[in-house]
């Protein structure tokens, strides 16, 4: 049998993948409907496609093909074992021929053949540490898989481990980028408060911010939320507040 190989372009979907996604999770949906599409044209039918991720020792659906894959998922979950599991805890790719007559999960088995799934593989992908996922491949015929596809699945999730790995960087250097835009702004508004409170009440910084942090305690609200109103409230066209100790 020819050994299936990934095709060129999968590497640069991927990438492309990363770049378009607003963040992760947005990533893992669209590495879930090209997944499918690749690996239904590789077997010549049909197959639906979800990923399990283990993150803080928390199992989740974190993305599907279809809303049917994310149902197949969540059964193995509700179980707490199936070939996906397995996949994730062991770093080993698994194969269920037949969900009908294999015998290492049967309840999981007979839920999912139930549901015209026969054929299912799980497919691990190695992330940082501290989280681990597997990609589930669901297919409607017994004994799908040959060997050559299930090296196309292992090839495409080791493309998809490189993109998610910067998929999870990038998300994270915007989050750091938004959490300091976030900590500038309010630091702006907070010093920007003080200075009309020592303006006001002609005091040094030290008073002016003893002030404004006995006005947040009182009305109950963040320092930064108090120092935007009396900030807002000197723009043109709003009354003028004043705050004294």
């Amino acid at each position: 049998m020819d050994k299936i190989t990934l095709d060129t372009s999968v590497a640069g979907q991927l990438q492309d993948l990363v770049i378009s996604s607003q963040d992760v999770s947005g990533f893992l949906a669209e590495f879930c409907e090209l997944s499918a599409d690749s690996l239904s044209r590789t077997l010549g039918q049909d197959v639906s496609c979800a990923v399990t991720l283990n993150r803080h020792h928390r199992t989740t659906t974190a993305a599907w093909s279809n809303p049917e894959a994310r149902l197949f998922d969540e059964i193995q979950r509700n179980y707490g074992e199936g070939p996906c599991l397995h996949a994730m805890s062991t770093g080993t790719t698994v194969l269920v021929r037949d969900t009908r007559t294999d015998s290492r999960w049967p309840e999981y088995g007979h839920a999912v053949a139930s549901l015209g799934q026969l054929s299912v593989l799980g497919v691990p992908l190695t992330l940082d540490s501290g989280a681990s996922a597997a990609l589930n491949v669901f297919a409607p015929a017994p004994n799908v898989f040959s060997t050559a596809a299930i090296q196309k699945a292992e090839l495409f999730a080791v493309q998809a481990e490189k993109a998610l790995r910067l998929a999870v960087r990038i998300g994270v250097q915007q989050q750091l980028a938004e959490d300091l835009r976030s900590a500038m702004e309010s630091r702006t508004a907070i010093d920007l408060a003080a200075g009309i409170i020592m303006g006001q009440n002609r005091c040094s910084q030290e008073e002016a911010m003893a002030i404004l942090t006995k006005a947040s305690s009182g009305r109950n609200l963040k320092l930064r939320v108090v120092a935007e109103k009396l900030v807002e409230s000197f723009t043109p066209g709003s009354p003028s507040t004043h705050f004294d100790g």
